[in-house]
């Protein structure tokens, strides 16, 4: 094998085990009862915004319903399920106090359309690389710590009407 190639083969193995480590740092999940709960994170916020918003994935693999009732953690004054829609041009957010997820159903939380957590009352900007505990309480499964890690994605980029609340 000449230079050349072992240079060439060296530097593609070093690339691909960046790589697969990289998607295993930002691919965390957890389970608790029937659940799993995939990809916590949040957006980046902008100094003295009041709100930032989290999102990810619950896959309910039970055969019955479980419901999550609430979220919370210690690093927000308070932290509330929220659903926001596009109705022509209006931005239309409201509270709900709990989302149902059936058997072999998956929620997924994303920026722009559908369910977020909101996170009220920060009290310093959420900077990408941030780790953030959160807690999730669910009817049947219980309770589970989830860490929050603060993402700059691209999503987040697009979206210039960040959650603002009063």
């Amino acid at each position: 094998m000449s230079f050349r190639n072992y240079f060439s083969l060296r530097h593609v193995a070093t690339l691909l085990a960046g790589l697969v480590i990289g998607i295993a740092a930002n691919a965390h999940e957890y389970k608790v009862g029937d659940l799993s709960i995939e990809h916590p994170w949040a957006r980046p916020t902008v100094p003295g915004q009041p709100a930032g918003g989290a999102y990810l994935n619950i896959e309910n693999k039970g055969k019955q319903t479980d419901t999550l009732l609430g979220a919370s953690s210690a690093a927000f004054k308070s932290v509330e399920i929220h659903t926001m829609s596009m109705d022509g041009n209006v931005m239309k957010m409201r509270e709900v106090g709990s989302i149902d997820i059936k058997p072999a159903e998956k929620i997924t939380m994303q920026p722009g359309n559908g369910y977020h957590i909101m996170l009220i009352g920060l009290s310093k900007q959420l900077k990408a690389g941030d780790k953030i505990p959160l807690t999730l309480t669910f009817a049947k499964a219980g309770k589970v710590d989830v860490v929050l890690s603060v993402e700059d994605q691209s999503a987040a980029k697009d979206n210039t009407m960040d959650h603002m609340h009063n």
